[in-house]
């Protein structure tokens, strides 16, 4: 049977470069593959692009909402060997599930790339669905500045971290924003901005509740 995979990481680590030679692999073997990715990702337009140079034309690009399992995908779809999804997060809940359909249904295999949360830690809905349903997850390593393992995005505006924000904007679209990947610890410290002497008085004395909040 096929599988749905999720194939995930922080900025930076490489997921669109990854995506790309995955299906030159395929197509090396005479092997038809589908590229996907939704129209929320406006970078690009209707390429995949990766960070250091390497793009390709995408096969489909989804409308917000819009239905996978349509007549007008259906041929592309019954002559691919695999579905490869580039920045799958943007993807809504209902495109994810109808991935899933295509696996198990159409015994089609689909592998999608893209990010478990945004630059709040918070899950996108798309990532949800798909950590949900996939059946099997491979987390693809980067670094922290600070050279540990980075998990965790953070958003810089005109050069300054930032916590607040609508969740899908998106960098290289905008001048002024960038993401960065930092580990648990940078993050807490620059954009939780949490003082580590208030969690040292806490576990001194648990009698005084002192707040953490921003």
């Amino acid at each position: 049977m096929a599988k749905l995979e999720f194939r995930y990481g922080a900025m930076n680590s490489g997921k669109s470069m990854m995506l790309l030679q995955v299906a030159h692999n395929y197509t090396e073997n005479n092997r038809n593959i589908l590229l996907l990715k939704s129209e929320v990702d406006t970078k690009g337009d209707d390429f995949l692009v990766s960070r250091i140079g390497p793009k390709r034309q995408v096969d489909i690009v989804l409308k917000i909402d819009e239905p996978i399992l349509q007549k007008k995908y259906s041929k592309k779809i019954k002559n691919t060997e695999c579905i490869l999804v580039d920045e799958a997060q943007f993807l809504t809940p209902s495109q994810i599930e109808e991935l899933w359909y295509i696996t198990k249904i159409l015994d089609i295999p689909v592998i999608c790339f893209g990010l478990k949360s945004d630059f709040k830690t918070n899950s996108f809905p798309g990532s949800k669905r798909l950590l949900e349903l996939c059946d099997s997850m491979k987390e693809l390593e980067t670094i922290c500045n600070c050279g540990k393992k980075a998990r965790f995005n953070a958003r810089k505006v005109n050069g300054k971290y930032v916590s607040t924000g609508e969740q899908n904007v998106i960098d290289g679209a905008h001048d002024n924003i960038e993401y960065v990947p930092l580990c648990g610890k940078c993050y807490i410290k620059y954009i939780k901005k949490i003082d580590k002497n208030k969690i040292q008085k806490l576990m001194e004395n648990d009698k005084e509740q002192i707040s953490l909040s921003i």
